[in-house]
């Protein structure tokens, strides 16, 4: 039975929104056997769950709780859940190594960790400082017995959700809290903005520990009662995966790799998969900028203009390109309904279009502080209360936004400019010869930082430092221009894709 209480708007939208009979989550099973759960099924899990945890209280009162389960409803069952039993969830991540797995236990020290069996054996022997587990639950639809809670209390719009952590790129992985009202906020954002609906049907690639698989992909779909479809990614299967789907969410790595998929597939099945691709609704990039040439080359395959929208854990969704109308390639759009964001100089005052800056956001979205470090909180504002995002970018006349880069490492001071990392990228990216390339600034006595292009080549090809410069001398200021050259196997990437750079630099 659920709670009795009045539900948060978070939850009485996701459990009491979707129609009973309707498909929740699509899951493939061993063998490629489809297996669907209801979102009636999908209630009685989260409900199951919530007496368990609870234990005959009346609510968990926020304790944090880490699960390890990978895609599929009982990972839903288990957030909804924890959720309902008062609980904040700690989603943990199974491509997380041993080392990043101890790290979020020890910083979130968690009540309660639960695992599906096939990988609870990675909560076990964690290095210092991760604890032991001090309780294990190995969660099947089969092993959940419901426990007696009297009078269960359910949380408010002000208690604690989400904690899921910060991506690592600048530092140590920092834990976010989200309340049940700021979750609240982002979805109801994202459904006006993007025109959530109860008969859309999310195809669902994304690692379910950040939130953009977690809040954009998954939540959005569950607060407009839709169904999911979780796949684990490969290329073409994605492609065939489009047929029957209407809604898709995905990192720029992965549209890259899509689109790597189609150009070696025949004619006859190129002709397939873009049928299928221009009959779905909406097609979103997030987490790090998108190539305006991968933007182009995706809409001329797949007939769809990619939707770039940008956002931080902390602060939820803030821009998006618009849903009926141009979108702009190399562009995040405008500010979501309820959000403000100023362009700023760094004393915190306003810039004039087309001046770059750093991105400040007033939100009712925004998170709840830093698990365990309210200095590092209190540093994040600025004295007018705008969360300090660290991004650079840009608005033009029309108040469309666009991203310099992450103002740490991807704004270089080189020869008494700054530069954009980003904007040197998108023409390095041009050469026939480079398969990907990031730009970082590496300490130089004369330039300050000296512009070092680290790329990796497309098979057989070869590439020189001169013939890079020259290739993009006419496009780029000669200060502007790749001072050296550092040719990789691989860039070293987060789990989203984001490139990172410090690994690049030491």
């Amino acid at each position: 039975m659920l709670p009795r209480h009045a539900l948060s708007t978070l939850l009485e939208r996701f459990l009491g929104h979707g129609r009973p009979d309707d498909p929740a989550v699509v899951e493939e099973r061993a063998g490629g056997a489809l297996h669907t759960v209801s979102h009636a099924q999908l209630r009685a899990g989260a409900a199951a769950i919530a007496d368990t945890l609870r234990a005959g209280r009346p609510s968990l009162g926020g304790a944090r709780v880490a699960f390890l389960i990978g895609p599929g409803a009982s990972y839903v069952e288990t957030m909804l859940g924890i959720f309902l039993a008062g609980g904040t969830a700690v989603p943990l991540s199974p491509l997380h190594p041993p080392a990043e797995l101890g790290h979020i236990i020890a910083t979130a020290s968690p009540e309660r960790l639960l695992a599906s069996p096939d990988l609870t054996s990675r909560l076990h022997g964690l290095p210092s400082p991760a604890p032991a587990p001090s309780s294990l639950l190995s969660v099947t639809p089969s092993s959940i017995t419901t426990a007696t809670a009297s009078d269960p209390l359910t949380p408010g719009d002000g208690d604690p959700a989400l904690m899921l952590f910060t991506s690592g790129t600048t530092g140590k992985p920092k834990g976010v809290t989200m309340s049940h009202g700021a979750l609240a906020a982002t979805l109801a954002a994202l459904e006006q903005a993007w025109g959530w609906r109860r008969d859309d049907r999310l195809l669902h690639v994304l690692p379910l520990h950040h939130t953009h698989g977690v809040v954009v992909a998954l939540f959005g779909a569950l607060w407009a009662g839709a169904a999911t479809r979780f796949a684990p990614f490969d290329g073409a299967r994605v492609w065939e995966l489009f047929a029957g789907s209407t809604v898709f969410m995905a990192v720029p790595t992965i549209y890259a790799k899509l689109m790597e998929a189609f150009r070696t597939a025949a004619a006859a099945q190129q002709a397939a998969w873009q049928s299928s691709a221009r009959a779905m609704r909406l097609l979103t990039s997030g987490s790090a900028a998108l190539p305006a040439a991968l933007f182009r080359e995706f809409e001329a395959a797949s007939g769809q203009p990619l939707l770039e929208r940008y956002g931080m854990t902390e602060i939820g969704m803030a821009l998006s390109n618009p849903l009926a109308g141009p979108r702009i390639a190399g562009a995040v759009g405008r500010e979501l309904p309820g959000v403000t964001v100023d362009v700023v100089d760094d004393d915190g005052r306003a810039l004039d279009a087309d001046q770059p800056g750093e991105l400040r956001v007033r939100s009712p979205q925004m998170f709840s502080g830093y698990h365990g470090d309210p200095e590092a909180t209190a540093r994040s504002f600025d004295d007018q209360g705008r969360f300090r995002t660290g991004d650079t970018g840009l608005r033009d006349g029309a108040g469309v936004v666009r991203l310099l880069g992450r103002t740490s490492t991807d704004i270089l001071k080189s020869g008494g400019y700054k530069l954009s990392a980003l904007e040197i990228e998108a023409v390095l990216r041009d050469h026939p010869a480079v398969a990907e390339v990031a730009v970082i600034g590496l300490p130089d006595q004369t330039w300050g930082d000296r512009v070092t292009a680290c790329a990796v080549l497309r098979p057989g090809a070869a590439l020189t430092l001169a013939e890079l410069r020259e290739f993009a001398r006419d496009r780029l200021a000669s200060y502007k221009l790749p001072r050296e050259l550092r040719l990789l196997d691989a860039l070293p990437r987060t789990a989203l894709g984001k490139v990172q750079k410090g690994l690049l630099k030491s």
